[in-house]
């Protein structure tokens, strides 16, 4: 580890993250009372019909995302495609006001063309205001990382709370928020579009750009794995509260802590500068740590073992900032910047697919946790050893060590 001698950060990092709070506030929002709305008096649809109608938005929202890039990179430039983009998801979100099937397609439809145009080339954006100190740029993707966290935290409990009560107020609100993101980008003008020659060699390049966003969905499937038997051991905890806290805390307790630890890393990683192969390798580790952590519960919980699993939390929250904010700050510093957008939202497939795997191998382990909870672990140990590897074979692989 060394000190980073240019520890500023640009304008960028905080018009950018404060447009994605406000943007990640309204989207999660929208998605906790989609289906609330879906079934409730108004539309009276089945559980079934709704969560496959939710289902098929999420997904929209990948191919959108291609596509919003696509027109990002090659057509109408990133900034217009964040400022239509999230014009449009605000419309769509105004739109779910109007009680009727038509609208609810109509409004999903627009949110998922608008985050499709808005997401990736804010963060393509984003990363680019970097490129002229790569070194912070790890520091800045984990202040965009604590943004997002603040964001989807803030709006899934604050239109969470209005939507119980008033359903169409919390659209309405989701859809000003969005329009607040918006003016956010509309009346600052970046200064950071200047050309800057990437230095890495290019088989570094290409072996960076294709296995981080594997990497990170290795990780976060083997998280779901082991999700299974952490789940299972909040829902013993009791069925009211645990030490007087209600179950509906301890489950956002998760994201309070990775905002805490985000908040002190990305502090850190201002003033001082470690690989991010090196980081990798940590947030896997700490990953695999969390998970053993859980071994140590047993079938049948009780409250002395609150603390063991207050302690995963933790360790998780500190492997997940090590692990997640590194995709696109490796996308950003290899990539062709004329390019980034597209690579953001190409990205995002390997997720996606993953996840999808991890879902169906959960299934078949839904009454046995433990081995769910044992094959999480092994996959990020199993990638932790051949990370551990690379990074000592790395130095006869490639001339330039820094960059690896």
């Amino acid at each position: 580890m060394e000190k980073t001698l240019n520890r500023s950060h640009n304008n960028e990092t905080f018009i950018y993250g404060f447009s994605r709070l406000f943007e990640r506030a309204s989207y999660y929002g929208l998605r906790s009372l989609i289906v609330v709305y879906m079934v409730g008096e108004t539309l009276k649809m089945s559980i079934t019909e709704a969560l496959l109608i939710y289902g098929w938005f999420t997904a929209a929202i990948v191919f959108s995302q291609i596509l919003g890039a696509l027109l990002g990179d090659l057509l109408i430039g990133g900034r217009w495609a964040m400022i239509i983009g999230g014009t449009i998801q605000a419309a769509g979100a105004f739109a779910l006001c109007v009680p009727s099937s038509i609208a609810l397609y109509m409004g999903l439809g627009l949110i998922a063309l608008g985050n499709g145009l808005y997401s990736p080339n804010l963060i393509a954006s984003f990363g680019k205001s970097y490129l002229d100190k790569t070194k912070l740029l790890d520091a800045g993707f984990m202040i965009l990382y604590l943004m997002v966290s603040i964001g989807t935290f803030l709006g899934m409990m604050l239109l969470g709370y209005i939507g119980e009560r008033f359903m169409m107020l919390g659209f309405i609100v989701a859809g000003i928020l969005m329009l607040i993101s918006v003016f956010l980008i509309y009346f600052f003008k970046s200064q950071s579009d200047k050309p800057v020659k990437i230095k890495a060699p290019i088989n570094l390049r290409v072996l960076n750009i294709l296995f981080t966003p594997i990497l990170v969905a290795i990780f976060w499937a083997a998280y779901e794995m082991a999700n299974i038997r952490s789940f299972d051991i909040l829902m013993q905890f009791g069925e009211t509260e645990v030490f007087g806290i209600s179950r509906s805390v301890w489950s956002a307790l998760g994201s309070s802590v990775t905002i805490l630890f985000a908040l002190i890393f990305a502090i850190i990683w201002s003033y001082f500068y470690s690989r991010q192969l090196v980081k990798m390798i940590l947030g896997f580790l700490l990953g695999a740590l969390s998970f053993g952590i859980l071994f140590m519960i047993p079938a049948i919980p009780s409250s002395e073992h609150v603390p063991i699993y207050f302690g995963s939390i933790v360790v998780f929250s500190i492997a997940e900032i090590h692990t997640a904010p590194l995709l696109y700050s490796v996308l950003t510093k290899y990539a062709n910047p004329k390019y980034l957008a597209i690579l953001v939202a190409l990205a995002v497939i390997p997720m996606r697919s993953f996840s999808y795997l991890s879902s169906r191998i959960s299934e078949n382990y839904h009454n046995e946790t433990n081995t769910a909870l044992g094959i999480g672990t092994t996959v990020l140990l199993v990638v932790a050893g051949a990370l551990i590897i690379y990074l000592l074979l790395s130095r006869y692989l490639f001339k330039d060590k820094s960059n690896v």
